[in-house]
């Protein structure tokens, strides 16, 4: 899936938004580590990210080439500062109506509009390869994800208390939204 979008954020610099390639691949790795080092809100430490430069190559290529998967980075004065995706729940009848959306931005890019924007762009992503609906699984505690998915119309539609289990902080409830698509 191709995407490509420029805006402007918060502090008026220029921000690029393009579906990312094999040639982003180590790029990529090394934003996806550093986010996950940043916060405890995902769903992974650094250290159990295992995917090689080669793997995550491969994986690119393909999301490049599939016409309802994507991966999108923001790049701002020609660093990588974040990356989102989505990705189909499953490739049954009964599944391949939902698509699944994940965002992660480095912490100096935090708070600048990108997160918005990513979120936006998945959105359209996901309707133009025909999904229905659009889910995401966010820690209750971290409010800022919480306003920004319901300011763009997700609702939630349950909670899991012991969703995941922080090194640092014990159960995190995970909040399970999701955005009608048609």
């Amino acid at each position: 899936m191709n995407f490509e979008r420029n805006i402007q954020l918060k502090d008026g610099r220029p921000c690029l938004l393009r579906g990312a390639g094999a040639a982003d691949a180590e790029v990529l790795l090394e934003v996806f580590r550093r986010c996950h080092e940043e916060t405890d809100f995902l769903l992974t430490y650094p250290e159990e990210i295992n995917e090689t430069a080669e793997q995550e190559r491969e994986l690119l290529e393909q999301k490049e080439s599939s016409p309802n998967e994507i991966e999108i980075m923001a790049i701002v004065d020609g660093r990588a500062a974040g990356t989102a995706g989505i990705q189909c729940v499953g490739d049954k009848e009964k599944l391949r109506h939902r698509a699944e959306f994940g965002v992660s931005i480095l912490k100096d890019f935090q708070s600048l509009g990108i997160g918005r924007a990513l979120t936006e762009s998945c959105i359209a992503c996901a309707k133009e390869a025909g999904y229905a609906q659009l889910e995401l699984g966010v820690v209750a505690d971290n409010q800022a994800a919480l306003a920004l998915y319901e300011s763009l119309g997700f609702t939630e539609y349950g909670r899991n208390p012991r969703g995941l289990r922080s090194r640092k902080t014990g159960w995190q409830e995970l909040v399970l939204m999701r955005l009608e698509l048609k």
